[in-house]
């Protein structure tokens, strides 16, 4: 199948699936890439902790931030479905800065993140961002608001209520009546601007070799592979991953390397137009476009 061919159809497998998908995957090696409306703006939802990640790894490096700081962190004491780690923790923790990288890039863990923002504001974020050369990511607020949706206002059984006002509530310039999904007051990004970063930490760039390699490991280590991971994960790769969940916004970007030398950056931004709040198909579809789109990238 052409490149033409093979674009149509995965743009027609999206659709059928009810998912609106803004993809690109990259050669690192090459720089061949092939995408599906890969400049996109989409909300990040919890992507933007990979940019906290580097961000709070490069001020340890300038030696502005002390890994080993222990910090008083409370409660995120959330009940309802989805959040983890200190963010369902009942009782007040003293947990020291590098743990709390750990939980926020591996755990996806917001509280762990608003604790670095706390140290790193989005602001600081967003300049460290541009010293290094990485652009078209936005860091406008902490991940606390992510937890503030209409999902977190009707009860189980409702959920399909939130989602719904997801789909239906929006304006064709990505404008939102839910603010966490109005791209002019979230934390933006497209998947070229994530694959983007992606290659800054995967070869050669401004950032420094051992910062990059400190968030490679993070994302080496995440352990919320339900979504791509099937498809990118084998005895002869090593896949190194972070995901993004709010509301009908479903995410994840990556870095597949084979055993043969090859590697792969891969950003999947998606929206979907169904009201559920599990769909393990679209999880599914998400892994089997990029894999399709890598696969043909491989062969080339």
């Amino acid at each position: 199948m052409n490149t033409e061919a093979l674009l149509g159809d995965m743009r027609r497998q999206l659709s059928d699936g009810g998912l609106h998908g803004c993809l690109l995957v990259r050669d690192l090696h090459t720089g061949e890439e092939l995408g599906i409306d890969p400049d996109t703006q989409l909300p990040a939802a919890s992507l933007v902790k990979v940019p906290l990640a580097l961000a709070t790894a490069e001020r340890v490096r300038r030696g502005e931030l002390d890994g080993a700081t222990m910090l008083d962190v409370q409660p995120g004491r959330i009940t309802t479905p989805g959040p983890t780690g200190l963010s369902r923790f009942r009782h007040p923790s003293r947990i020291a800065i590098d743990d709390l990288l750990y939980l926020s890039t591996c755990v996806s863990d917001g509280t762990a993140a608003d604790a670095l923002f706390d140290l790193t504001p989005p602001g600081q974020v967003a300049d460290i961002l541009h010293e290094l050369g990485v652009r078209g990511i936005t860091v406008r607020h902490g991940m606390l608001e992510l937890s503030d949706t209409p999902a977190e206002r009707f009860d189980a059984a409702q959920a399909h209520l939130a989602h719904a006002l997801a789909i239906d509530a929006g304006t064709g310039g990505r404008g939102h009546r839910v603010p966490q999904l109005d791209t002019t007051r979230a934390n933006t990004g497209s998947a070229r601007a994530y694959v983007e970063l992606l290659q800054a930490l995967w070869t050669p760039s401004a950032i420094h070799p051992e910062v990059a390699e400190r968030v490679r490991g993070l994302m080496r280590n995440n352990v919320l592979r339900h979504r791509l991971t099937p498809d990118f994960s084998s005895d002869a790769t090593t896949w190194s991953s972070k995901t993004g969940t709010l509301l009908n916004l479903r995410h994840e970007i990556g870095v597949v390397e084979h055993s043969d030398g090859q590697a792969f950056a891969i950003a999947v931004l998606t929206e979907s137009l169904v009201p559920a709040g599990t769909q393990p198909g679209a999880d599914a579809l998400m892994a089997q476009v990029a894999r399709g789109l890598r696969d043909h990238l491989r062969q080339l």
